[in-house]
């Protein structure tokens, strides 16, 4: 089989490497397709070298097809199309045992942590596995793990029915938030710089507007009679949208903190005490946001399918992982590796 195995910094190649045969409670995929995230192109770079075991793949964003089934795995047929949660907890620390699994203190986040999906045999523990309708594509199924972390986000912003929405930061999760908030009855205004995000967003029905253009809070405070948001999405990471993001809410709204932040931020915290608002952090999935997302994905495929910008072969990895860090407007890259 075929691996896309990560080296170095910007330098991964495609070898042939042996099938894993499963063990105990493991399944063996092959991997249809996989997406592209942020967290590969963090491992391009060189950022995370400190969790990898070169050479090794990376990639989580996948769809497959089960290939080999391991001993004492029930429930699962060879030939099943699934999709992975890609979260392998270690069940005994605190978080595990207080029913946080997702964010458990010894999380090994699979794809970093431990090899990842851009190989055609992938072998995980099968109970990371999600079944999948047969409605779905399987390139659209890829889109299915970002579209789980839309969906934990928008649970825990108790996003409801007429609630008027922000999403700061228009990239894939952005969007994808976006259109889970608009599932749920938000009305949603998505704010983002870049000219060509706000022309996707607006091809998808959303109200939009460029901060650097014009006055959000302006904006939001006419929609509402002068309320504010009831929920703001920070999808951004930039500290232009962390200062607005507290700017924004209603008094008594929520901020969810969606982006990943690397280093320490300066937030508004006399906002924060003067409307009684809200922050809550959100991190990867649950087992039910992975359900919530597969019903999303086969109630309607066609609109998932709008993110996907290009379908490249598991050999263009490389040359799509620097394509994409110089910049480009893709959305969302899918490789096709089996």
């Amino acid at each position: 089989m075929k691996a896309a195995n990560y080296y170095i910094k910007e330098n991964i190649r495609i070898d042939d490497c042996p099938p894993i045969t499963p063990g105990p409670g493991q399944v063996r995929l092959q991997i249809a397709y996989c997406g592209i995230c942020g967290s590969d192109l963090h491992a391009w770079h060189g950022k995370m070298d400190h969790r990898l075991k070169p050479p090794q793949p990376v990639g989580h964003e996948c769809s497959a097809e089960i290939a080999e089934l391991g001993p004492g795995v029930k429930g699962l047929e060879i030939g099943q199309r699934v999709v992975v949660r890609p979260l392998d907890p270690c069940n005994t620390c605190p978080a595990c045992k207080a029913g946080h699994s997702h964010i458990c203190q010894k999380l090994k986040f699979m794809g970093l942590d431990t090899p990842g999906a851009f190989q055609q045999s992938w072998t995980v523990p099968a109970h990371t596995l999600h079944k999948l309708p047969r409605n779905v594509p399987l390139d659209v199924a890829a889109l299915i793990e970002p579209l789980a972390v839309a969906c934990h986000d928008v649970r825990l912003g108790e996003v409801k029915k007429d609630d008027y929405v922000v999403v700061i930061g228009a990239g894939p999760i952005g969007m994808l938030v976006a259109m889970v908030a608009r599932a749920a009855g938000g009305r949603v205004l998505v704010a983002e710089v870049n000219p060509a995000r706000l022309r996707f967003a607006a091809d998808l029905g959303f109200e939009t507007i460029d901060p650097n253009g014009a006055d959000v809070a302006e904006r939001v405070e006419k929609a509402t009679a002068t309320a504010g948001a009831d929920i703001v999405f920070e999808v951004s990471g930039s500290q232009a949208g962390i200062s607005l993001m507290t700017k924004l809410p209603r008094t008594r709204g929520r901020v969810v903190m969606v982006a990943i932040v690397s280093e320490p931020k300066a937030v508004d915290l006399f906002r924060v005490f003067w409307r009684e608002l809200r922050i809550i952090g959100a991190r990867v999935y649950e087992p039910q946001d992975f359900e919530k997302a597969i019903s999303i994905a086969s109630a309607d495929p066609a609109s998932l399918a709008k993110l996907i910008t290009s379908r490249r072969p598991l050999e263009e990895l490389p040359a799509a992982l620097h394509d994409l860090s110089q910049g480009t407007n893709d959305m969302k890259v899918l490789i096709k590796v089996s």
